[in-house]
């Protein structure tokens, strides 16, 4: 890379092309110096967790043990943002169950590989 020829921006380039008397580069691109691809690959593996287990899905596999079966089969984690897990309730009686057991569920889910960093749960219907 210590060999590389220096990059100079547009207008310094059609300056130096204006005193060399040659075409002014009048394109819209820029051409971007090359990267490797394996590379390119491994950045966005880790960037979208690309056959990586998520945190969602441990706490997906793991949720009928932290709320057991019956409120399990109505409700459902969907992400974790800023600390927050959100979870679905498609019935109000399991969305009111859950709210009023959510500092036990949040000691279990905090227990998990990973969820320590939870804070809180977010119940919405859905």
């Amino acid at each position: 890379m210590a060999d590389d020829p220096k990059q100079f921006s547009r207008e310094i380039e059609n300056l130096i092309a204006g005193f060399r008397e040659v075409p002014e580069d009048t394109s819209r691109s820029r051409k971007r110096p090359t990267q490797d691809v394996g590379k390119l690959i491994d950045e966005l593996l880790v960037k979208y967790r690309i056959s990586h287990d998520s945190l969602e899905h441990s706490i997906r596999e793991k949720w009928p043990e932290l709320v057991g079966v019956a409120n399990a089969t109505y409700s459902h984690p969907v992400v974790v943002e800023r600390g927050q897990l959100l979870v679905l309730c498609s019935h109000a009686v399991v969305r009111n169950e859950l709210f009023h057991h959510r500092l036990p569920i949040l000691d279990k889910l905090r227990k998990l590989p990973g969820c320590g960093g939870i804070r809180g749960i977010t119940l919405r219907s859905g």
